[in-house]
């Protein structure tokens, strides 16, 4: 049952996860933390960290590890548990793939089409407001902000923005930054 549930959870996520993975934050937080209590806020909080540092997508990253973690809590041994990481990771590509190849077939054809120019306009102002609340949801009593983040946030942002610096190497920086300021 449990694997079925993913499963569904995940297709849910994928198919209605417009935006990319940081909109698709707060429906797998309805879902994995709120609905069907798989992980704990501070553990979604965690994963969401990890999957901003790991190479990938966070949307497949986090599907990865709360179907590790869900199926592991449940008392599935660790291979088991390997099952529902890929089980969720799929589920949550799947709408995705054939998304993209229904609208590649069709999309020459209907591009000018003053219907599909409305959808696409709409989807736009809805893809910002789930990012947002993606932020919304991060700023939680497990994540207290302080000034010390602030600092580091107010220097990233102006050293990338006025010196060009490389992301990676700024969140290298923020990390000794962190490192420094909360030891």
């Amino acid at each position: 049952m449990l694997f079925l549930q993913l499963f569904w959870v995940y297709i849910k996520i994928g198919l209605f996860g417009f935006g990319g993975g940081y909109a698709m934050l707060s429906l797998i937080q309805a879902e994995v933390v709120d609905k069907y209590n798989w992980i704990s806020l501070q553990e979604f909080t965690d994963v969401v960290a990890i999957s901003q540092m790991t190479p990938g997508p966070i949307g497949i990253n986090s599907a990865t590890y709360i179907g590790y973690t869900a199926v592991l809590n449940a008392g599935y041994s660790p291979w088991i548990a390997m099952l529902g990481s890929c089980l969720t990771t799929f589920a949550v590509c799947l709408p995705s793939f054939v998304l993209v190849l229904i609208i590649s077939y069709y999309f020459l054809r209907f591009k000018k089409n003053k219907y599909v120019e409305a959808a696409f306009t709409g989807l736009r102002p809805a893809t910002i407001g789930l990012i947002a609340s993606a932020a919304l949801l991060l700023m939680n009593s497990e994540n207290f902000i302080d000034y010390k983040s602030y600092l580091i946030f107010a220097a990233a942002f102006l050293l990338t923005w006025k010196l060009k610096i490389h992301p990676i190497l700024m969140i290298f920086l923020a990390g000794i930054a962190g490192l420094v300021l909360y030891w």
